[in-house]
């Protein structure tokens, strides 16, 4: 991909290197530019803006080991992964989580996964 994205997600953190490590190792993402205020990582699908929260603001926000969950967003992203199970590991030991519960839709299979600050995305395979 060159030039701009056409489309893509926008994210904030309130532990910018943290949250950054995270989608660039989970989804083998590469990462195209990088300040203290802004990541931006692409992969052939997508690209993520990673912001950073004012720290006034980020002072006031506890990020909790496992992350508390944030399930009261209006939208919920995906990305498809190689192997839920190997994106479960890879996903814990970067400080998010796999949920188990897995659903199946045409082609694909899917279970909502919750990144180190809470936030719930979901993770999908191509169904076996």
């Amino acid at each position: 991909m060159s030039g701009p994205a056409r489309a893509g997600l926008f994210i904030y953190a309130k532990d910018l290197p943290r949250l950054a490590d995270f989608y660039e190792s989970l989804l083998g993402m590469s990462r195209v530019h990088g300040t203290a205020e802004l990541v931006i990582l692409r992969s052939p699908d997508i690209q993520l803006t990673l912001h950073a929260i004012p720290a006034a603001i980020a002072a006031s926000i506890s990020i909790s080991s496992p992350p508390e969950l944030r399930d009261n967003a209006a939208l919920k992203f995906f990305f498809t992964v190689r192997s839920i199970p190997e994106a479960a590991e890879k996903a814990a030991a970067l400080g998010g989580f796999v949920q188990p519960e897995q659903w199946q839709g045409p082609g694909f299979r899917a279970c909502n996964a919750v990144d180190p600050e809470g936030n719930i995305f979901q993770v999908r395979d191509n169904a076996a």
